[in-house]
């Protein structure tokens, strides 16, 4: 296979998309995680917060500092992070092991209270989110098509209505990545047999 394609075969003879590359940490991320169906309150909250960092970032870089991120955020419990004050930001901006943004800090204490909102209203965040999934048509788009997509439809709309409700860091190209990362789109390129099994191509 070619990376023309944008896939990549690794060692271990798997054909997979071309961006893992071949870090074990980032080939076991989208081999267990990217792309599958999320529905976790605390884990959407986290992934929404930490694709906020990542910006300007490569993902790779996030997800080494992930651990990291979980021991300093409360492991994103968003009823936790929504109390915390001053000495809390001062202490993360003192963690070598997060990355230390003072706007994306203040943004995801900011963000953890408008979670606990929309937990009032929705009584989830998992039904807030999902209902943003676009339809469920199987994706497995050639290279060509998955690199030209950087947002939706959905995830300017999703966008909008977080901003609306005070969320930051919540671009229309954020929310997309997050829509890949908790499954609402599963875009793994056609030739991925990772992605191919779960589609039952195989």
């Amino acid at each position: 296979m070619s990376e023309l394609r944008g896939l990549r075969t690794g060692a271990d003879g798997v054909t997979r998309c071309w961006w893992p590359g071949d870090d074990p940490l980032y080939v076991r991320y989208h081999d267990m995680e990217w792309g599958l169906p999320m529905h976790d309150d605390v884990r959407l909250f986290e992934k929404v917060c930490l694709e906020g960092f990542q910006a300007g970032l490569s993902w790779l870089t996030i997800l080494r500092k992930r651990e990291n991120f979980r021991a300093a955020f409360s492991g994103f419990d968003f009823d936790r992070v929504a109390r915390y004050g001053m000495k809390e930001v001062t202490r993360l901006l003192g963690d070598a092991g997060i990355v230390r943004h003072r706007g994306k800090i203040e943004s995801t204490i900011n963000n953890a209270s408008q979670a606990v909102a929309i937990r009032e209203d929705w009584d989830s965040l998992d039904s807030f989110f999902w209902q943003w999934r676009p339809d469920a048509r199987k994706r497995l788009l050639d290279f060509i098509e998955l690199r030209a997509i950087t947002k939706s439809a959905e995830s300017i709309a999703l966008s909008k209505e977080l901003k609306r409700r005070g969320w930051s860091f919540v671009g229309p190209t954020t929310m997309y990545a997050f829509m890949q990362a908790a499954g609402l789109v599963d875009d793994h390129v056609a030739g991925c047999e990772i992605g191919e099994a779960r589609f039952g191509v195989r």
